[in-house]
C-alpha cells in the first residue's frame, strides 16, 4: 500500500536545520525501516486531550490518533499509572487484585459467552496468540484476512497483513478475500458478496489440501478503506466459517472502546458474538496494553497443555491504565459523544463535499470516518495526498488509506467536542477550496 502522508528524503531541502539534522541521526541510528509521516515531518513535544505541540509551540488538532483514545496524557491516566508505578510492577505469577478486577471489567462489556480474557503488551502479540489457540482448537493452519487487512507485525501476523506490501511473504496457509467495497456493491449485497468470496477462498484452500482454522477481520475494515454498514453484513460470512469448521476471530484494536459510537465494540454493530476478540492500542491509553478475549472451550487443552505466560502482559502497571481508560469513557460519556460528534462530523462532510465529482463517498461509524477521493471511476490519491498535507500545514491530523491510497482516514481521540469539530471542518473546506 502507498503510503500518501510518508516524508520523502529526497524532499528535505526546505527543511529547518535542525529538524534535517535530527532527520539524518534518526536514519543513522533506527536504520531504513522507519517512516515519518507528512511532506514536512512534524516535530512533536508535548499533547494535551485532542491536541498536539511542535517545538516552536504551534498547536495541531489530532483528528487520526485513536491509541491515545481518551485524549493525550489524559491525567486521570497519568495519575494511575503513576501511583501504580510507584507502588508495584511485576507479573502475573503472583497474585495481584489489580489483573482480576481489570479482565472482570473488561468481560462485562462483552457478551457472556467470551468468558476469558488474556493479556498482551501489543495487537500484534494478541492477534498472534489467538492465532494459535485457533489452530491448536480446530487442528487446522488456513486463516482468511481481507485483501489490505493489518493485523501486526510479528513473523505469524505479518503473513496475514498484506498491507504491509508484497516484500512481506504469505505462505500457503493464508488466504485474501476482497474487502466491502461502498463505491462498487450495492449494500443490500454486501453480505453476501463477502460470504461467497469466503466461499471462493475455503474452497481454494482445501484444493491445496488446507483446512480452515479462522476467519479475522478487523470490523472496521479500517486498513481496506473503512467500511462499517451496513450493519449486520458479516454474519453470513461468520456464519459460514463456523459452519465449515473454523472460528471467528474479531481484531477490536481499531473499532472497540466506543469508537464506533452506537456500539462499545465494532462485533456488536453486527449482532455478532465472535469465537475470539483481540484488543491493542486504545486499551491503555498509549501504555502497552493488549488482549485476547475468548470463548472458554477454545483454550480448555491448549491452557493445559501450553499454559500461558507474557511477562508484561497483564502487569499492575498495565491493568492501572486499562481501568482508568474504562472509567474515564464511562464517567465523561464518551461513547455517545462519538456517536453524536461523529455523525455532525459524517453529516457536515456531506454537505462541504456535496456536488464535487472528486469526492466518491463519505462513511463511518462513530468518531471513525472516510472520505474517498476519486477521478471519474478512479482512485486519486493526488487529491488525497494534497488534502492531507494541506490540512497537516494548517494545523490539523489526518492520514489516508485504502488499496489506491486515495482514502481519508478521520480518527480522532474519542475526546474531540463540538468545537474542535467545527476547527477541523473549517481546514477541511480550506484545503478543498485550495485544490
Amino acid at each position: 500500500m502507498t503510503m500518501v502522508n510518508a516524508f520523502d528524503p529526497d524532499h528535505a531541502a526546505g527543511l529547518e536545520a535542525g529538524d534535517a539534522a535530527l532527520i539524518a541521526h534518526r536514519r543513522k541510528v533506527l536504520g531504513p525501516a522507519y517512516r515519518l509521516f507528512y511532506e514536512e515531518p512534524l516535530h512533536l513535544v508535548r499533547g494535551e486531550g485532542v491536541w498536539l505541540y511542535d517545538n516552536k509551540g504551534r498547536s495541531y488538532l489530532d483528528a487520526y490518533n485513536n491509541v491515545v483514545s481518551v485524549g493525550h496524557c489524559h491525567p486521570k491516566v497519568v495519575e494511575a499509572v503513576t501511583r501504580q508505578l510507584g507502588t508495584l510492577n511485576t507479573h502475573t505469577r503472583y497474585l495481584h487484585e489489580g489483573v482480576v478486577a481489570y479482565a472482570d471489567r473488561l468481560l462485562g462489556t462483552m457478551p457472556d459467552a467470551l468468558g476469558h480474557v488474556m493479556f498482551t503488551c501489543t495487537g500484534s502479540e494478541a492477534n498472534d496468540l489467538a492465532l494459535r489457540i485457533a489452530r491448536s482448537f480446530t487442528g487446522r493452519q488456513g486463516v482468511i484476512v481481507t485483501g489490505l487487512a493489518y493485523h501486526g507485525l510479528t513473523e505469524a501476523v505479518s503473513e496475514i497483513s498484506p498491507s504491509l506490501g508484497d516484500f512481506v511473504p504469505r505462505g500457503p496457509r493464508v488466504r485474501l478475500i476482497p474487502a466491502p467495497n461502498a463505491l462498487t456493491v450495492p449494500p443490500l449485497e454486501q453480505g453476501a458478496k463477502f460470504a461467497a468470496d469466503l466461499a471462493v477462498a475455503i474452497a481454494a484452500m482445501r484444493a491445496d489440501g488446507i483446512e480452515p482454522a479462522a476467519l479475522i477481520v478487523d470490523t472496521i475494515f479500517s486498513s481496506d478503506g473503512l467500511y462499517p454498514d451496513p450493519a449486520g453484513f458479516l454474519k453470513p460470512a461468520v456464519d459460514l466459517i463456523r459452519a465449515e469448521g473454523g472460528v471467528f476471530i474479531a481484531d477490536e484494536v481499531q473499532s472497540g472502546f466506543a469508537r464506533t459510537g452506537d456500539a462499545f465494540w465494532g462485533f456488536q454493530r453486527h449482532g455478532l458474538v465472535p469465537d475470539m476478540v483481540t484488543m491493542g492500542k486504545p486499551m491503555g491509553n498509549g501504555f502497552p496494553v493488549a488482549g485476547v478475549a475468548l470463548r472458554p472451550e477454545l483454550v480448555e487443552e491448549f491452557g493445559v497443555r501450553a499454559r500461558y505466560f507474557n511477562t508484561f502482559g497483564g502487569n499492575p502497571v498495565a491493568c492501572a491504565a486499562g481501568m482508568a481508560v474504562l472509567d474515564v469513557i464511562e464517567e465523561d460519556g464518551l461513547q455517545e459523544n462519538a456517536r453524536t460528534t461523529g455523525a455532525f462530523l459524517k453529516q457536515q462532510l456531506g454537505e462541504i463535499t456535496s456536488g464535487r465529482d472528486d469526492i466518491g463517498d463519505i462513511r463511518g461509524a462513530g468518531l471513525f470516518l472516510a472520505v474517498e477521493c476519486v477521478e471519474g471511476s478512479a482512485a486519486n490519491a493526488r487529491l488525497a495526498s494534497h488534502l492531507v498535507n494541506y490540512l497537516r500545514r494548517n494545523g490539523v491530523l489526518i492520514s489516508a488509506t485504502g488499496p489506491g491510497a486515495n482514502i481519508l482516514k478521520i480518527r480522532p481521540p474519542l475526546v474531540l467536542r463540538r468545537a474542535e469539530a467545527e476547527r477541523f471542518l473549517e481546514a477541511v473546506r480550506g484545503a478543498l477550496a485550495a485544490h
